[in-house]
Order: C-alpha cells, then structure tokens, then sequence
C-alpha cells in the first residue's frame, strides 16, 4: 500500500527526512511514559524498525526529568500512570514554548482519546501498539509543516512481538502490589495497569477481570471476591510465563 503527502520541494530536508524507506524516524527521538515494561518494549521496537532512539520514562516524575534534560521530538504518553494522569501532561507540554513536535496519547482505553485530543495531543495509540505501518504512519502525520511533509512510500505490514520478560515483569509487578493493597488508590491502579497489560497481551479473560474490578470498585462492592480471582490469574499467567 503506497501513501502520497504533498512537500516543498524548495526547501531542503530535515535529518529524519533523509532516511532509507524502511526506517522513516531516523534522526528522531522517542520520548515513551509507560509504566508497562511490556508495552515500552513493544514501542523499543517500533522505533527500532523505524530507525527512531527511544528514552522511557516509567512516571510523570521520571518524565520531568528526561524533559528538562533534553528535548524530543516525540512523545508518546500512557493515559494511566502510577503517580497522575497522562492527560494532564500532554496539556502541559502542549501549552509549553517550544512544543513538542509530536505529542502522542497511548491507552488500552479508547474511549479516552477525545480526552487525550481535547488536551492537545496530535493523536492517538490503541494499545497494543503492534503495527509498524500504524506506529509510524501516527507519527509521520502528526508531524509539523515545517518538518516538511511525507513522501509516496511503501507501508510495512510487520506486527512485532515483544519478549515476554517485559509481561513476566508487569505481571510480578501487579502480584507484589496486590499483595500489599491497603487503599483504593492502589485498587485503582491495579485495575488499570492491569487492563493496559492484559489488552497488549491480548488476553481477554485478564482484561475482563480488571474491568470488572475496576467497576465494582466505583459501584462500592466488596472487592475481595475481584481480587483474590485476579490474584489466581495473576499467579497462572505468571507460571505460563516462566515456561516460555
């Protein structure tokens, strides 16, 4: 499938414009704020592939600090982050000077990208973010005029996989906190981070689960029944990892 964007012709090419086909990011840096181990190696690679460096930040704190350190050209923010919401950092960065070239909203959650856009951010990543056609063609037209536009290109048809340490991680990470859950803040959380892994891991049992608590947990129920069952399959899941 080929894909035609209009350039000035006159004026000379950005870095990451004078890359091969194959790797149209070249030259670009990929801020990524995702607390998923999974999810951030399945971005890794993605801009592997695509020719683009890539700095994770796990937390909006962490992601202050790459901030001030450094500028990307891309951001890709998760909508559900252990210390805030992602919303209010794409707002943030939208309305700082200089922008950010390309600021990215990420979730397992669509029905939250109205949200994300409404806050400024130049589009939206459905998790999982698998497909290196979507990924860089998210990029690519969200870029600023002055970048200079896309060329007619060829798109790739590759879906990456993504080690599965990066799911045994999360699902260990999700275990330790269950175990120690005293507050709804960290019941929300779970939930959450959960429903983001279990989506990028396309396991529909898991991501039922999370939900669930996720509802009951706003509707006032009791949750232990929710939570002892997601502990069961936390620990499954955990063993057919280590298997791998």
């Amino acid at each position: 499938m080929l894909t035609d964007y209009g350039t000035d012709q006159s004026k000379p090419l950005p870095q990451w414009r004078l890359s091969l086909p194959r790797r149209p990011l070249t030259g670009l840096t990929v801020l990524v704020i995702e607390d998923s181990r999974f999810a951030s190696e399945a971005v890794r690679l993605l801009c592997l592939k695509s020719g683009a460096r890539i700095r994770r930040a796990d937390c909006l704190r962490s992601a202050a600090r790459h901030l001030r350190s450094y500028r990307p050209a891309v951001v890709v923010i998760d909508l559900g982050l252990p210390d805030g919401d992602g919303v209010a950092l794409i707002a943030e960065l939208n309305a700082t000077e200089p922008r950010v070239p390309v600021i990215l909203a990420m979730s397992g959650d669509t029905d939250r990208a109205g949200q994300a856009l409404a806050a400024g951010a130049d589009g939206f990543l459905p998790k999982p973010v698998e497909s290196l056609a979507v990924f860089q063609q998210t990029i690519l037209q969200a870029m600023p005029p002055e970048a200079g536009g896309m060329t007619l290109r060829a798109l790739p048809d590759e879906v990456i996989q993504p080690d599965p340490s990066g799911l045994r991680d999360d699902l260990a990470h999700v275990a330790e906190v269950l175990s120690s859950a005293q507050d709804t803040t960290e019941i929300d959380y779970i939930a959450r981070f959960l429903a983001g892994v279990a989506r990028s891991a396309h396991d529909p049992a898991l991501e039922a689960a999370a939900t669930a608590l996720a509802r009951d947990h706003t509707a006032g129920h009791a949750l232990a029944t929710d939570l002892a069952r997601i502990s069961g399959m936390v620990q499954d899941r955990l063993s057919r990892v280590a298997e791998m």
